[in-house]
């Protein structure tokens, strides 16, 4: 399977996922803008804001290639001479707190010397952690990994809990999800196609995942403490981004286009100095939830 039908699978997972999350919205339609990255490649950037479910979402394509420079060997610890890099990434913030931010990405990545590897998963931020929500999200990932190698969430599982954490904080992210990366027919159970076709299963199953979320939340009632947060949740979401996250460092140390790379951040989000949730609440429950890393 060459990296251009890799490439080519992953552009119309875009298409499906837009069409999807429009069908789910109600309301918004994406709009696209098309770039291009001087030194290879380009990618197809899609947006959605201010609909009956999403305030603000993308789903972002890119196909980018080129040289392995100085910086991206010391920063990302990568060896060879040109590289190629393809993927789907997806984030979604809601309006309404009671509903989570989800985030998945699917990538592959070849180097000249012929190594290869994919990687990717899903994750789930919700604002306000609810344990039965978190069972269903986790049940519909373990189905799907089980479509392919019975060991994948196992493996996945973990990983994702110790990738999506914010050591400064001390706290996870959100309830994680899967993560994997750097997976190949070396260390896989599975062919090169085989492992294509898990991470298209997985992006179009996004969805679906996702439909099921916000349909447990989505028409609940708000309170301006409930939004304030929501706000102070997306912070904490922001802080992981910009200062944890290996993607977003790959993206800016290759020299990829900036609003791409930033389109995960949301619309609007707060931080207060010394915050401390009113004990009893459900602020407390869920900060402890996240430090604790219950799920």
């Amino acid at each position: 399977m060459t990296k251009e039908e890799i490439a080519s699978g992953f552009q119309s997972l875009q298409d499906f996922i837009c069409s999807e999350l429009e069908k789910l919205d109600g309301k918004a339609n994406f709009n696209e803008d098309i770039w291009t990255r001087e030194e290879g490649g380009g990618g197809r950037t899609r947006t959605i804001a201010d609909g009956n479910l999403l305030e603000k979402g993308g789903v972002a394509f890119s196909a980018v290639y080129g040289p392995v420079t100085d910086e991206m060997k010391q920063q990302l610890k990568l060896e060879g001479n040109d590289f190629f890099a393809t993927g789907v990434s997806i984030v979604l913030h809601p309006f309404n707190p009671h509903v989570p931010i989800i985030h998945m990405n699917v990538r592959y990545f070849e180097l000249d010397s012929g190594e290869y590897w994919f990687g990717g998963g899903i994750d789930l931020t919700p604002h306000y952690v609810v344990p039965e929500q978190v069972a269903i999200f986790h049940d519909s990932l373990k189905a799907i990994c089980d479509q392919y190698d019975d060991t994948f969430y196992s493996k996945f599982k973990p990983w994702a809990d110790s990738y999506f954490y914010i050591p400064h904080r001390q706290e996870t992210r959100g309830i994680g999800g899967i993560f994997y990366d750097h997976i190949s027919e070396k260390n896989a159970s599975l062919s090169k196609e085989q492992l294509f076709d898990f991470a298209i299963s997985l992006g179009r199953n996004f969805a679906k995942i996702y439909g099921e979320q916000a349909a447990l939340g989505r028409n609940l009632p708000v309170s301006d403490t409930e939004i304030r947060w929501r706000n102070l949740r997306r912070g904490r979401y922001v802080e992981f981004n910009l200062v944890n996250d290996r993607g977003t460092k790959f993206g800016l140390h290759s020299n990829g286009r900036t609003e791409s790379i930033l389109m995960s951040l949301p619309p609007r989000a707060e931080w207060e100095y010394d915050f401390k949730p009113t004990p009893g609440s459900r602020e407390e429950a869920t900060l402890n939830f996240l430090k604790k890393k219950q799920f």
